[in-house]
């Protein structure tokens, strides 16, 4: 059964909120200490009274609640989902997944010019936001791709394709290796290509920059990570029970991952650190990290990849093509992590030309 949702947080909540970050406890930080340490105070403090006294939740939540809402059970866990329909009836339908420390917000400013051409679906993975948390093991990217499957198959989608960053990449990809009867054409804008020893492929300069690059990467693994990798638990401890550490803890990922010339407002970050807080996922959305495999599954089906500068890691074309079917590949000149949220326009295209084309049979 699929029911209509509307986001009504208890007002005790937010006044809970208000008063945890007017309670504060700060440590100290050394004379100029910069970024050598970790975040630092001076900006965090700023951003922590703003999100107390300047930050408007109900206003976001208005904007929030004019789309279509809903929810829905598969597997006995709760899925929340946005469905835009396109006023084209033969519209393509696609399904946008989000990834950690994201959210469905992050496609809030590519609905409007997708949504012309594609009826849209973009679900809060299991564990995260208004999905709420999961509450056994094994809501990993496989899974999470089938329950992908089941609901497009509850609304009615025959075919139809997947776009998706971060783990979002990681359960589209598996989308189309469950469903590849279904599923068009897959667009990620995140796609690890690890360094292949036995590779015999010729790499030019750019693309050995870029191994090097996950080289470093793979020698230094982030604290972040390894931390919800190992201790999902120990580290959601703190941050449900403390909002300046949610906030820092998803800050320092959009301060590091976010190109500088595509800044996301600090409301709009707000607002996803709020979901975590509000939603209390904090520990839930972080089992993704141990529970996901590391790699990236097999996909039979015509893949579109779009490269951003400031993201994480850069994809090599040569290593991608080893595995995946690549019909698409587009290098951009800003953009990061989030790149949906810093160049809408030019994320949106992209997936539109992609699939346009996909949904033809025809080679991007």
């Amino acid at each position: 059964m699929i029911k209509p949702f509307r986001i009504d947080i208890p007002q005790a909540d937010l006044d809970d909120l208000a008063d945890r970050l007017a309670r504060t406890r700060w440590p100290n930080e050394v004379a100029d200490a910069g970024w050598d340490y970790g975040f630092p105070l001076a900006r965090l403090k700023e951003l922590a009274e703003h999100w107390r006294t300047g930050y408007d939740w109900r206003r976001h939540e208005a904007e929030l609640n004019e789309l279509p809402h809903f929810t829905t059970e598969i597997e006995g866990q709760n899925i929340h989902f946005v469905h835009v329909r396109s006023e084209r009836p033969d519209a393509l339908a696609l399904v946008l997944t989000h990834g950690w420390p994201g959210s469905f917000l992050e496609f809030l400013d590519v609905i409007e010019p997708l949504s012309r051409d594609f009826h849209l679906v973009i679900p809060s993975i299991p564990g995260y936001g208004f999905s709420g948390p999961t509450r056994e093991r094994g809501w990993e990217s496989d899974r999470i791709a089938r329950a992908w499957a089941e609901l497009m198959r509850r609304l009615g989608y025959e075919r139809y394709g997947a776009q998706g960053g971060d783990f979002g990449a990681g359960i589209s990809l598996a989308l189309g290796a469950f469903a590849p009867e279904r599923v068009v054409g897959v667009h990620v804008n995140y796609l690890p290509t690890p360094p292949d020893p036995n590779s015999e492929v010729e790499l030019s300069a750019t693309d050995e920059a870029r191994l090097d690059k996950v080289r470093q990467l793979m020698a230094a693994r982030p604290p972040y990570q390894a931390l919800q990798a190992l201790a999902p638990q120990t580290i959601g401890y703190p941050l449900t029970d403390s909002p300046v550490g949610q906030l820092v803890w998803i800050a320092e990922r959009f301060a590091h991952w976010v190109d500088p010339r595509s800044p996301i407002d600090d409301d709009r970050m707000l607002t996803d650190v709020s979901l975590y807080w509000l939603t209390a996922t904090a520990a839930s959305s972080a089992r993704l990290h141990h529970d996901t495999p590391r790699g990236t599954a097999a996909c039979p089906v015509p893949v579109g990849v779009a490269v951003f500068p400031h993201d994480i890691t850069q994809s090599v074309r040569p290593l991608a093509e080893r595995r995946f079917d690549i019909r698409h590949w587009s290098e951009f000149e800003r953009g990061g992590h989030f790149a949906a949220m810093e160049v809408p326009e030019e994320f949106a295209r992209d997936v539109r030309d992609f699939f346009v084309d996909s949904a033809k049979g025809g080679r991007p």
